[in-house]
């Protein structure tokens, strides 16, 4: 049941009137009823009826009468609101992630790669109306996540994603590029986009990251690209204990920006450098703002009026007091 809204409540305003009516009747009640002037009333008899004491119940019925009446013309009636969205001009996003060694870095907390995953968690739960798929790579690059419109998906693989050794360490920017663009190609969405991350160079893989480019570029496909990494120095992994833990020593940190900046600039995205926690947060906000999706919603209203029962009242309260008036109280003097 929703809430009880008044479409004519300006009509409430005659309820001021209602005091004044009642107030006319009190100072007139004597002269409504007739009167017989006599030298005595020593010899008449008394019958206690009551009459004479519920006769105003007839003017009550009748004021009461006037409240339905005023508040039957204000129209009380419930609504159900129902919305339906639909989106008019959907994305489809492929998010390609570098999972070298180097991302195990820890110039971001608690390293780059976690600190990536949970700044992209963010990003897919505030996309519920486009489709995403996730691309890892290293030197080489497979698909984690097909292009879904199933968040769950999504999110369970990108939690999944970690440094495993499954691929060959090294950076393929190509090979990452290229693979995300071979699960976009044959989509019908209006707008095709990939997000690309590195922390290094391109240093492996068989495909140059400028032919991957002009792949993407040819499919109508917008690529980000995000340099992930302090300015500087910063603690990355070197080696590996014989129980499984990772040494780590300063080293200069290496991005090359202007292969990502040339990427961005040929497909039509933009380049962004992450450099803290902070910034690669407010990155992945920018691209959510630029990358809009087009949502139609509709609204149902069900409207159930509530009057009818208010003017049933008061038409009883009326044919009530008519009916003691030309009853009970017809002969009452």
């Amino acid at each position: 049941m929703g809430k009880v809204t008044f479409l004519n409540p300006e009509f409430f305003w005659l309820f001021a009137l209602l005091p004044i009516a009642i107030g006319w009747y009190v100072w007139k009640r004597k002269e409504q009823t007739a009167t017989l002037k006599i030298s005595s009333t020593k010899g008449f008899g008394t019958s206690g009826s009551i009459l004479a004491k519920i006769k105003p119940l007839l003017y009550v019925l009748r004021i009461l009468a006037l409240s339905f009446i005023i508040v039957a013309m204000a129209r009380p009636r419930t609504v159900d609101i129902s919305n339906k969205t639909k989106s008019t001009k959907g994305i489809d996003i492929v998010m390609a992630i570098d999972v070298s060694g180097s991302m195990l870095a820890k110039d971001l907390k608690p390293n780059r790669m976690e600190a990536l995953k949970k700044v992209a968690k963010s990003f897919v739960e505030n996309r519920p109306n486009d489709r995403i798929g996730l691309v890892v790579y290293a030197s080489e690059a497979y698909t984690k996540s097909p292009v879904t419109s199933d968040k769950s998906i999504v999110l369970n693989a990108l939690q999944s994603v970690k440094y495993d050794n499954v691929l060959q360490d090294g950076t393929g920017i190509g090979m990452g590029l290229a693979t995300a663009v071979n699960r976009l190609k044959d989509s019908k969405a209006k707008s095709k986009v990939i997000i690309l991350l590195t922390d290094g160079v391109n240093n492996n893989g068989f495909i140059e990251p400028e032919t991957a480019s002009d792949i993407a570029k040819e499919y109508g496909i917008k690529v980000y690209t995000i340099g992930i990494g302090t300015n500087g120095m910063a603690e990355f992994p070197y080696a590996m204990t014989p129980n499984g833990q990772f040494l780590f020593r300063m080293m200069q940190v290496e991005i090359d920006e202007k292969l990502l900046q040339s990427i961005a600039k040929n497909t039509g995205g933009k380049y962004f450098r992450a450099t803290s926690n902070e910034k690669l947060k407010i990155i992945y906000n920018e691209i959510n703002k630029l990358e809009t999706t087009e949502i139609e919603e509709l609204k149902f209203y069900d409207y159930d009026e509530k009057y009818r029962p208010l003017a049933l009242l008061a038409g009883l309260c009326l044919l009530l007091e008519i009916g003691l008036r030309k009853t009970i109280f017809k002969s009452f003097i």
